[in-house]
């Protein structure tokens, strides 16, 4: 396992934990003391160079999908762990609704996707509007 994959499998694991420990407190993600451990997952994985840029990536990249910690690799590579890629299909054939642990699941990545989104923005454009 090269260093970037396991750097990698540990942020993934870190974030599944926290979110983990959020849905059985019944608190959200976006409060203390989720929040701040969230965001060191998040500079972690951006200072491993690991959170790759949604704009610039797409569907049809060959980039290795365990070590894209994107908003949207993380929700897809927790989706798969979880199963709910598989969940969502199912309820969407049948055109039956989620149960209510996996809806949590899913209220609880679009938070991690909001957030990460958003940080990913705002770090990519820090230097623009700090000038040294």
């Amino acid at each position: 396992m090269g260093v970037q994959l396991a750097v990698a499998a540990d942020i993934l694991s870190g974030v599944e934990k926290l979110l983990q420990d959020a849905q059985e407190t019944t608190k959200p993600v976006e409060v203390e003391p989720y929040r701040s451990r969230l965001f060191e997952l998040f500079v972690t994985a951006d200072g491993a160079q690991l959170v790759r840029d949604d704009r610039k990536s797409s569907l049809s990249d060959q980039t290795d999908e365990e070590t894209d910690l994107s908003a949207d690799g993380i929700c897809r590579l927790l989706a798969r762990r979880w199963r709910l890629d598989m969940a969502a299909r199912e309820s969407a054939a049948s055109q039956s609704r989620l149960p209510a642990n996996q809806l949590e699941q899913m209220r609880l990545l679009w938070s991690v996707m909001r957030m990460w989104m958003e940080w990913s923005y705002a770090w990519r454009r820090w230097k623009e509007f700090h000038h040294g």
